[in-house]
């Protein structure tokens, strides 16, 4: 087996990397091992130095990161720029407040002096994706090994670049060797990874089969996990809402990365006062994104990541069509080299078609009519998962009432999902469990112990 960078731009073959045999596995998870003890015995203060160190290295080197992002997944060369910042950003936050967050809290008990102190619980395995291939590695590794935990990588097989370009701003910032490993393995191998006594946890970012298959690994040897799955996001359009606004954030976050993001706005919900009005204004501004060379500054559609990707999303909107949906614009693969397709639009989508109860991983917008709010709401909340959703209306009043209703990790109202280092993110049902980033994230992985002296 093997692990191979294609240029999703081009179609073409650009690296193949042979994956590690258990020999090479095994020296890895030792040196984790050995270097556990000594990281968890530093201060935060030693860690917070190295983790601002990673933060400069990241920014140092953002154009040649970013440049190896374009190359394997094919974002957008500017967003890729935008994701090697925000990873940045993501250590310097925890350089400042893990030793915060995990201070001992004193608690009143029937004890002379009861606490609970936060400690690293070991080491921590990161199955993770490719469609943000820094930024999901660095929502983990940041508050992972600020805590004290060390962690190994196994990420997503078409950007075994990118994970050694991770592993290579850690040891270029000084972190001590093994405190962060990227495994060059494949999917196969990763069940041996969580059942072996060295790891302590398990985070993955993913599909909902991956993340089914994970869980049950890893609660069949108890260990802790952490699931961020998929989304179909709720994007409510009220009758009273800024049109102009909502249609030019709902192209933003619907195409961003070619739709290819768990928190893309996925379902577009109007309500039937607006919904004429807001199509309208929403495929004009569709229709003008530009597919091409994601190193070009006037490209605004970047290709999807691979072509079996691409063929899934036409197969999806080529079923919801036969069952009735209605197409708007594009639908389409783009006749050229490389994983591109049409901007697209699909309207009168129900229950029963695909677009509607499955997430589309791609640069399609579905339209779904709703009578009223009430209408919008349920319909919202009649999907399988959870992750985030956002509501646009002049009244914030009604659009935070309604915001609290909405089943989701995380509720925006006139604003577009997007993570943020200093708020919690992650899902319900179908779409994971537990918390990343801000204080929760960094709790996630520490034994919140109990002391109680008398």
């Amino acid at each position: 087996m093997t692990l191979e960078t294609f240029n999703p731009a081009t179609g073409e073959s650009v690296k193949i990397f042979p994956t590690w045999g258990q020999a090479e596995l095994e020296a890895a998870l030792s040196q984790v091992a050995a270097a556990t003890p000594d990281w968890q015995a530093t201060c935060y203060v030693d860690r917070s130095a190295l983790m601002r160190k990673a933060a400069a290295q990241l920014r140092a080197e953002a154009d040649r990161y970013a440049s190896i992002i374009t190359l394997e997944m094919g974002k957008l060369k500017k967003e890729a720029l935008g994701e090697v910042e925000k990873c940045a950003s993501v250590c310097d936050y925890y350089a400042d407040n893990a030793e915060q967050f995990l201070t001992d809290e004193v608690i009143e008990s029937d004890a002379q002096r009861s606490l609970v102190v936060y400690q690293p619980m070991g080491t921590v395995l990161a199955v993770m994706p490719w469609n943000f291939p820094f930024w999901q590695v660095f929502r983990f590794a940041a508050p992972g090994l600020m805590a004290g935990n060390t962690g190994v990588l196994k990420h997503a097989s078409n950007v075994p670049q990118c994970a050694l370009a991770i592993e290579e701003v850690f040891h270029k910032a000084g972190f001590p060797a093994g405190v962060f490993r990227s495994l060059m393995i494949g999917a196969p191998q990763v069940q041996g990874v969580i059942e072996d006594s060295r790891i302590h946890a398990v985070t993955l970012t993913g599909s909902e089969p991956a993340g089914r298959k994970v869980a049950a690994i890893a609660g069949a040897n108890l260990k802790k996990s952490l699931l961020e799955l998929g989304g179909s996001d709720a994007f409510i359009v009220l009758h009273d809402a800024d049109l102009e606004l909502a249609a030019t954030q709902g192209v933003v976050s619907r195409f961003l990365n070619a739709g290819q993001s768990c928190i893309a706005a996925k379902r577009f919900i109007i309500v039937d006062a607006v919904a004429e009005d807001f199509l309208a204004l929403f495929k004009e501004r569709i229709e003008a994104l530009v597919p091409g060379d994601p190193n070009d500054e006037a490209t605004s559609l970047a290709p999807m990541a691979r072509d079996d990707l691409r063929d899934e999303l036409h197969h999806q909107v080529v079923d919801s069509i036969a069952a009735g949906a209605v197409v708007v614009s594009g639908c389409e693969p783009v006749a050229a080299p490389g994983s591109f397709y049409q901007p697209s639009i699909i309207d009168q989508v129900a229950p029963g078609m695909r677009a509607y109860d499955e997430e589309l991983f791609g640069p399609v917008a579905i339209v779904i009519r709703a009578k009223d709010e009430e209408d919008a709401l349920s319909i919202a909340n009649s999907s399988r998962f959870g992750l985030g959703g956002s509501i646009w209306t002049k009244d914030r009043q009604r659009g935070e009432a309604l915001a609290r209703r909405l089943q989701a990790g995380a509720s925006f109202v006139n604003g577009m999902v997007k993570s943020d280092p200093r708020l919690p993110f992650g899902g319900i049902k179908a779409s994971g469990y537990g918390r990343e980033l801000s204080l929760l994230g960094i709790k996630e992985f520490v034994n919140a112990k109990t002391i109680w002296i008398g």
